[in-house]
């Protein structure tokens, strides 16, 4: 067998040298091909068409997968085996892939309790594999799982912008479908870089859970916070006064201009609040902007009153980025850029398994979309803020 790979790997570099990189795709798909069939060899205990008396099973077809590479979207043949009492599916294709095995984990323990059993073996087919044991799903997880742990525990340091923000997702817990909150930061530091920092899953966003949050960010390292940005999520507030002494809060303009919407006693005046806002929020300094604000407060001040004493009560808690240098505001004034890069990622991936088998599970996958999101954005070659000049 060790002639026969050799053969192909010499192939491989054959065409390689004769197209060079325009067929980079077809050489990564032949490697893609010959370490799956590799894997399948070690997993069955037997070389292809080899009769050894403790082969655990046998060769069984492939089926074709596409797979997103660098060299771009390339179509494999995914082994297949029989006559085992486990499934096989080559690590190989999704090693490095953390958030594609968290679904699978998170679909794979629905499936071996019985729950969504016909939606749960829907997903499952898409990796190729008939049926689970609780054995196997417990060992994938602990692999995936201490590989998760290691980054939710590792050292931060200096982080000088801090923004933080909570989605929800359907978590199962003693039959019962319940709403768990999802906390998740990013931060700036001296390295003009922004970074994921952490994950917190629990069925409450109550204080207790963003006080948790926010001291296991400090326990871990993280210092030096002058500035936060965030929703006025429940109990956030407190837990940040308590954690984050001193640090000057930013509260998203964003989802203050929602509110303003709501708060608006009619048609006519939730059209037209919004533009109105932005006068405040692209106010060219803060005494600008608070004098705008003053004129917006006494134009409803009559008509109507309750949103006219909402936007005198809350607005202001929306300029403090106005402290902050000028090219640094675009990137400060919501809570945006979590929603954009975090969250709706996040969103494309909990969708597929709708309600979670138990907290550990949600977890596990949103962990896996940080660590992919952070590692894109710690090999990003233009800084994400400068601290000594204007973005470009």
């Amino acid at each position: 067998m060790r002639r026969e790979q050799d053969t192909a790997i010499e192939a491989l570099m054959e065409q390689l040298i004769a197209n060079g990189s325009e067929d980079m795709a077809a050489v990564f798909a032949g490697l893609f091909d010959l370490a799956m069939r590799i894997e399948r060899e070690r997993f069955l205990g037997a070389e292809h068409y080899e009769r050894a008396p403790d082969r655990r099973g046998y060769a069984n077809g492939y089926k074709p997968k596409k797979v997103d590479t660098p060299a771009g979207t390339v179509t494999v043949n995914v082994p297949k085996t029989a006559g085992h009492d486990g499934p096989f599916y080559p690590q190989s294709l999704e090693r490095g892939r953390r958030s594609s095995r968290a679904v699978m984990l998170a679909v794979a323990e629905m499936y071996v309790k019985g729950v969504s059993t016909r939606d749960a073996e829907a997903v499952l087919k898409e990796f190729g594999i008939e049926s689970l044991s609780s054995t196997q799903v417990s060992r994938a997880a602990k692999l995936l799982d201490d590989e998760l742990e290691a980054w939710r525990s590792r050292p931060l340091g200096e982080i000088r912008y801090l923004i933080v923000d909570a989605r929800y997702e359907k978590v199962r817990e003693g039959g019962v479908v319940r709403d768990a909150a999802v906390l998740s930061a990013m931060g700036i530091g001296p390295d003009e870089r922004r970074r994921v920092l952490g994950v917190s899953c629990a069925l409450s966003e109550a204080e207790v859970h963003w006080r948790a949050f926010l001291e296991s960010l400090i326990q871990r390292g993280m210092r030096g916070i002058q500035f936060v940005v965030s929703d006025d999520h429940a109990g956030l507030r407190a837990a940040r006064l308590a954690v984050l002494t001193g640090a000057t809060w930013q509260r998203c303009q964003f989802h203050l201009a929602q509110n303003a919407i709501h708060h608006s006693p009619n048609l006519a005046i939730r059209k037209r609040i919004g533009a109105e806002l932005r006068q405040v929020w692209n106010a060219p300094d803060l005494q600008a902007a608070t004098e705008n604000l003053r004129r917006l407060v006494e134009t409803y001040r009559d008509k109507a009153p309750k949103l006219a004493a909402w936007c005198e009560d809350n607005i202001p808690e929306g300029l403090a980025v106005f402290t902050l240098p000028e090219w640094h505001r675009r990137r400060l004034r919501t809570s945006n850029p979590m929603e954009r890069a975090i969250q709706q990622e996040i969103k494309r991936r909990t969708q597929k398994v709708r309600v979670f088998p138990n907290e550990k599970s949600l977890e596990r996958l949103v962990s896996a979309v940080l660590v992919e999101i952070d590692d894109k954005w710690a090999s990003a070659d233009k800084a994400y803020i400068k601290w000594e000049c204007q973005d470009d």
